[in-house]
C-alpha cells in the first residue's frame, strides 16, 4: 500500500492555482438541474446516508469524494435509483431532476435511466462488435431506422473521442479494444441514448495516467452539453476537472462548495484534514 503524503495548505493552493482549469461562473440556465432534500438511506438497519441536502446546477461537473464506505457511491445511485436492486435499501426524503421527484410510484425507471446514463469504474464492454456496443440501447428502445443508428454511433464515439482512433474497424470486438479505449466506448455506448445526466462512478481508476488524462478531458468538454457527476478518490483529479465538490463522511455531507473553495480556503476542518492527507 502507498505511504500517503501528508503537504500543507499553502502547498495545496499552489498546486491548484496552478491546475484548476474550470470556469468560476457556471450557468445555471437550461439543462438538468438535481435536488436532494433530507435525504436518508438504510441498508437493512444499517444508516449509510445521515439526511444530506443538495441542489447540482446544469451543465456543471460535481466531484464526489471522501474515504471508502462514507457514503458517496450510494449518493450518486440514488440519482438512477440503481440502489433498488440492493436488498434492504430504503430510502426518506426527496430528489428531483428538473423539479420532479423520481422516486414517486408512477416514475417509469427504464425511462429515467434514458436520462440519465452512468459510466462505471471498470470498462465493461459487451462481448459484440464496437458498432453493436453503441448501437445497443438505441436498439432495445426499439429504434430501427439504420439511418438514424449509425448517425447517432457516429456522434457519440466522436463526443467519446474515439471515433478517429476505430471509425474503419466498427465491426471488430470492443474486447479488442485497449482498457482506455474500451472505458471511452462505454461512455459513447451511454451518450448514444442522448441522457441530460452522466453519472461515473470513478471512471479512471482501472486506468494508466494517459487513458485517464484522455478521459479527464473528455469529461471537461462534454459538460457544454451534460450535467456530470464523478466520484473519485483522486484528490488531483477532483481538483482539476470539477467545478464543485462535495466532501462526504460516515454518510454524512461535510462540505459542498466551488472546488477551489473546498481546496483552498474549506470552511470545515475535517474537510483540510482529508484533503491534505491526514487521514482517509
Amino acid at each position: 500500500m502507498a505511504k500517503e503524503i501528508e503537504i500543507t495548505m499553502e502547498e495545496l493552493k499552489s498546486k491548484i492555482k496552478n491546475t484548476t482549469t474550470f470556469e468560476e461562473d457556471t450557468s445555471t440556465s437550461g439543462g438538468s438541474r438535481i435536488e436532494a432534500k433530507d435525504v436518508k438511506v438504510w441498508y437493512d438497519d444499517f444508516n449509510a446516508i445521515k439526511g444530506i441536502d443538495m441542489k447540482i446546477k446544469p451543465n456543471t461537473i460535481t466531484a464526489f469524494i471522501g474515504p471508502s464506505g462514507c457514503g458517496k457511491s450510494t449518493f450518486l445511485r440514488l440519482f438512477n435509483r440503481m440502489n433498488d436492486y440492493v436488498e434492504g435499501f430504503r430510502m426518506e426524503g426527496k430528489i428531483k431532476i428538473n423539479g420532479d421527484s423520481i422516486y414517486k410510484k408512477k416514475v417509469n425507471v427504464e425511462e429515467l435511466r434514458k436520462e440519465i446514463g452512468m459510466v462505471f469504474q471498470k470498462p465493461n464492454p459487451f462481448p459484440k462488435s464496437i458498432y453493436e456496443n453503441v448501437a445497443y440501447g438505441l436498439k432495445i428502445q426499439g429504434i430501427k431506422d439504420k439511418k438514424l443508428i449509425d448517425g447517432r454511433v457516429e456522434k457519440a464515439l466522436r463526443q467519446a473521442d474515439l471515433w478517429e482512433e476505430v471509425k474503419d474497424n466498427l465491426k471488430k470486438s470492443a474486447l479488442a479494444l485497449s482498457g482506455g479505449q474500451q472505458q471511452r466506448l462505454c461512455i459513447a455506448r451511454t451518450l448514444a441514448v442522448q441522457p441530460s445526466i452522466l453519472l461515473m462512478d470513478e471512471p479512471t481508476s482501472a486506468l494508466d495516467p494517459i487513458s485517464t488524462a484522455k478521459i479527464e478531458e473528455l469529461i471537461h468538454h462534454l459538460k457544454e452539453e451534460y450535467t456530470i457527476i464523478i466520484v473519485t478518490h483522486n484528490m488531483q483529479q477532483a481538483s482539476r476537472i470539477s467545478d464543485y465538490t462535495a466532501f462526504f463522511y460516515l454518510g454524512e455531507l461535510i462540505e459542498y462548495d466551488k472546488t477551489r473553495k473546498i481546496f483552498t480556503n474549506p470552511e470545515k476542518k475535517q474537510t483540510e484534514n482529508y484533503i491534505t492527507g491526514r487521514f482517509g
